[in-house]
């Protein structure tokens, strides 16, 4: 019975060793295959935004990450809404997240402000160093990269001023809190001004100042410009419906806001931009980068675009070489 006993034990013994094996296999499998949970937060819906959602969404599927396949997305839209920012952000963070996508300046703001941890990647911002995102475009140095969709805004004043040849004064039109609205004004400014064109400018601070600024700047000037500021590109049908009966030609900071009412624009993609931003996080998810050695990047080309529609309502004749480009939208 004892020699039976110590049989017994050492087969036990085995028994347990291969259980044990078993497990940790088992255990590593699953580590393996587990879904990286990426929480997307933007702060506002509008046509560019949500093209830079769809663009990054889509970098990802085509390198075989799609949501319930190696990855899961949980998409949040703040609805221009700071408090909801700061909701979400902290759902993130408690929920730990393995990764964020920031679309706007402050919706990385916020989430930036809440996690020194979870790496963070932002698209649609126009200057991260500005925005105290990060130490340098150059070098990050924290957990925060992505790309910028800082325009060619120059570009985009001489394109108001060859559409408006007869053009003296050019009103700009943004938000004061938006940081990135702030920047292109400047930068807006300094290009009107090396034209010796007058330069004016009325500030929201959201959008139920839209239509009394609107209202009140096409009196004061003959072409208005709009960056890429995110009350406004929600706002655009209604700046558009003063603008066309002042007869006022808007050059505005992408596309997406001149098909929703303004003229014109020479910009980014922000699907392209979004895209861009996605093959950024395919590095961090195969853990061939991390942001803070991550530049910010910025967009590789430029598109122009006319609304022939709005051209027609205010009596605008577009020139012979940029008639390609127009599109037909309201």
């Amino acid at each position: 019975m004892k020699k039976h006993g110590k049989k017994l034990m050492a087969v036990l013994a085995v028994a347990a060793v291969v259980a044990l094996g078993a497990g940790c296999s088992s255990t590593a499998t699953k580590n393996d295959s587990k879904s990286a949970t990426i929480g997307i937060v933007q702060y506002v819906d509008h046509v560019a935004l949500d093209a830079a959602r769809e663009g990054f969404v889509t970098a990802l599927a085509d390198n075989g990450y799609t949501d319930g396949d190696k990855i899961t997305l949980d998409v949040q839209n703040a609805q221009g809404d700071q408090s909801n920012l700061s909701t979400i952000s902290d759902r993130f963070v408690s929920n730990k997240v393995d990764m964020v996508l920031a679309i706007a300046t402050p919706a990385a703001q916020a989430i930036a402000g809440k996690t020194t941890e979870i790496p963070i990647l932002g698209t649609a911002i126009t200057d991260y160093e500005a925005a105290r995102l990060v130490s340098s475009n150059e070098a990050p140095g924290g957990n925060v990269s992505g790309t910028t969709d800082m325009n060619p805004i120059k570009e985009q004043i001489d394109l108001l001023v060859k559409l408006v040849p007869t053009a003296k004064t050019v009103g700009v039109l943004y938000t004061s809190s938006e940081d990135n609205s702030v920047i292109q004004a400047k930068i807006a400014k300094e290009a009107i001004e090396k034209l010796g064109l007058k330069y004016v400018e009325i500030t929201v601070t959201n959008s139920n100042d839209v239509q009394q600024a609107t209202q009140s700047i096409v009196s004061q000037c003959d072409a208005i410009y709009i960056p890429t500021d995110n009350v406004f590109a929600s706002a655009m049908p209604q700046v558009q419906s003063i603008t066309s009966q002042s007869k006022t030609p808007v050059i505005c900071g992408e596309a997406g806001m001149v098909e929703s009412g303004g003229l014109a624009t020479l910009g980014i993609s922000y699907s392209d931009l979004g895209y861009q931003t996605g093959l950024m996080a395919v590095k961090i998810l195969k853990g061939e980068a991390e942001p803070a050695t991550m530049p910010i990047e910025s967009a590789t080309k430029f598109e122009y675009a006319i609304n022939g529609a709005v051209a027609q309502e205010i009596g605008l004749t577009i020139p012979a070489d940029l008639q390609q480009y127009v599109i037909t939208a309201k």
